[in-house]
């Protein structure tokens, strides 16, 4: 990852801290895990889903300052989240909030009708029943670490868009973990390479365990870490972005206990 020019100093340090402790606390996870199922969530599968989190956000406010810089701007806009997302299609996760935000507008498409009949977009539901959608804004405080760890300020709709993203993508998560609890594992998943025309395609993984079926052990209740890395390999393609979420998700929770 190439380093920006904009505020240099904290680059190094304040990025190596964000790697310690994630700015998307435990708690909160599970706040997001309990709108979506009644399963108990481990200490570390709510760590190792905030690890996950984390990484995915990292990489779209990195892919975001890209843009920002090739356009000698230091302040994060919506424009640089879409140019990111042009750029690397591995960075399209949260894909629900695109009907909600105005920055994703006329870019899902237009859906027709067995008739040819244009359909139009679904309306906001008003219900109170808790959402990814509605519970955004409790991603703010740790979008805003998450930029400042990475030297970049944004306006607040592109803050605003960080926060939808994020929430729809542990929501979703959620939704797949607890179904790997449910089935007992994942009984079948492939791996997507992405390769630039032209180039050749990269050598196999041999010891990629994601190319095998996942069995899992342990009660029905509860979801594990394990669980959150099979839900990981469901949200994301099988490029850098998945290997590096796994990882990075290993690593966060090495040392914490299952409880």
């Amino acid at each position: 990852m190439t380093a920006q020019p904009a505020r240099p100093e904290r680059s190094g340090p304040v990025t190596a801290s964000v790697m310690d402790v994630s700015p998307f606390k435990p708690s909160l996870v599970k706040a997001v895990f309990r709108d979506v199922t009644p399963m108990h969530v481990s200490r570390s599968a709510a760590w190792a889903a905030s690890s996950v989190t984390r990484t995915v956000l990292t990489e779209i406010i990195d892919g975001a300052r890209r843009a920002a810089a090739a356009e000698a701007r230091k302040k994060l806009i919506p424009g640089d989240l879409l140019s990111a997302i042009d750029r690397n299609v591995e960075l399209e996760v949260g894909a629900k909030w695109y009907d909600h935000s105005p920055t994703f507008q006329g870019l899902t498409g237009v859906l027709y009708d067995a008739e040819g009949v244009i359909v139009p977009s679904r309306k906001r539901s008003r219900s109170r029943k808790p959402s990814a959608v509605v519970g955004a804004h409790r991603f703010e405080a740790g979008v805003k670490k998450l930029l400042w760890s990475q030297g970049a300020t944004a306006v607040p709709a592109m803050v605003r868009d960080l926060d939808g993203i994020a929430s729809v993508f542990l929501t979703d998560l959620a939704r797949d973990a607890a179904m790997v609890v449910r089935e007992g594992g994942v009984k079948r998943f492939g791996t997507v390479t992405l390769v630039m025309a032209g180039e050749p395609a990269p050598p196999p993984f041999l010891k990629d365990s994601l190319r095998a079926p996942y069995a899992r052990r342990g009660d029905g209740r509860t979801i594990g870490r394990d669980d959150i890395l099979a839900a990981t390999t469901m949200q994301l393609f099988g490029g850098n972005l998945r290997q590096r979420a796994l990882t990075e998700a290993r690593e966060a929770t090495q040392n914490t206990s299952a409880g």
